[in-house]
């Protein structure tokens, strides 16, 4: 485990780090699972530090999620495979082990029950401290044609029918690999 950092000091480098990809990883039950994610956002709220992110109901993650209400958000350093980001993006850990796959390494964690991946330069652990389902009928259209359009069934890893779930979640530690 590396060096415990100020999470909102390292802002200017986890944000953009979001827009190019990141690894989510849930936990529970004795299996673990990560995805790439390039939305969320991270910032204060009810005098907490916290990272939003945003997952479709239909996914796996989202269950892990559910169960245990903790996540780590791995943030890629210099020289991590991309290859990485874009076939964690695209399978779902509900039948394989996909860290495993991945050819990646778990750490225990300092707080949550989650483990962080050990090829990330920087690790977030959070507690979900709030959940909200995005409103369908409270979006632009311009919003719905492009990320919400209803021709892809929900069970697959590349649908687009389901909403996403807003999960606030408290930054309890944030340290470097």
């Amino acid at each position: 485990m590396g060096e415990k950092i100020d999470v909102l000091e390292h802002a200017g480098e986890i944000l953009p780090a979001v827009n190019r990809g990141v690894l989510l990883t849930s936990a529970a039950h004795g299996k673990v699972n990560t995805m790439t994610i390039s939305w969320g956002t991270l910032g204060v709220e009810w005098a907490r530090p916290v990272f939003v992110t945003f997952v479709r109901e239909g996914r796996f993650t989202r269950t892990l999620l559910d169960e245990t209400g903790e996540f780590t958000i791995g943030v890629p350093g210099e020289g991590f495979d991309r290859r990485i980001l874009a076939r964690a993006g695209s399978i779902t850990g509900r039948d394989i082990d996909k860290i495993a796959e991945l050819g990646l390494h778990t750490v225990e964690p300092q707080v949550v029950s989650v483990p962080a991946i050990a090829e990330t330069a920087l690790t977030l652990e959070c507690r979900v401290v709030h959940r909200q389902l995005q409103d369908r009928n409270a979006l632009p259209a311009d919003i719905l044609a492009r990320f919400y359009p209803e021709d892809v069934p929900s069970t697959n890893c590349d649908s687009n029918r389901d909403m996403h779930i807003a999960y606030y979640g408290e930054v309890v530690a944030a340290y470097t690999m």
